[in-house]
């Protein structure tokens, strides 16, 4: 059996391992501030549409998405992202509040980009800290 000390190196070493392998993807140049014609759901989330889509239905929070995404801090590094990969598969209730409220917003075909602000992203329980911004591609909706 593992010390608790040598159980919380061995999962710090893997989170160090996973961050240095994120591929990283060019930030776009409005990472910090979003632009004034940005949607807002609410007082917190903005968006701007990317890429018009082509449906008409707008996820459900009981639905299934797949989606391509690069997500990066406002000072430009890519902390996760679907490029080069296959796409993502998430239900739309086991993701963060940005995620799940953003993503109704949207139709298949679409791409938007959004700034989440650290309260409905990971709530300063986890890195990565403060607003995110991700680029979201709706790939499909599963009801």
């Amino acid at each position: 059996m593992r010390s608790p000390l040598i159980l919380a190196v061995i999962v710090c070493l893997a989170g160090v391992a996973s961050a240095q392998s994120t591929k990283q993807v060019p930030p776009p140049a409005n990472l910090k501030t979003p632009p004034a014609t940005a949607a807002k759901k609410t007082f917190t989330i903005q968006s701007v549409v990317i890429k018009r889509g082509t449906g008409t239905v707008h996820p459900k929070v009981t639905d299934t998405v797949t989606v391509n995404y690069t997500g990066w801090t406002t000072d430009g590094k890519t902390f996760d992202t679907t490029s080069g990969g296959e796409p993502a598969t998430l239900g739309l209730n086991e993701v963060i509040t940005g995620w799940t409220e953003g993503l109704q917003l949207m139709v298949e075909g679409e791409t938007r980009r959004f700034w989440i602000p650290e309260q409905l992203a990971y709530r300063g329980r986890r890195e990565p800290y403060g607003t995110l911004v991700f680029d979201i591609e709706l790939i499909s909706i599963k009801k």
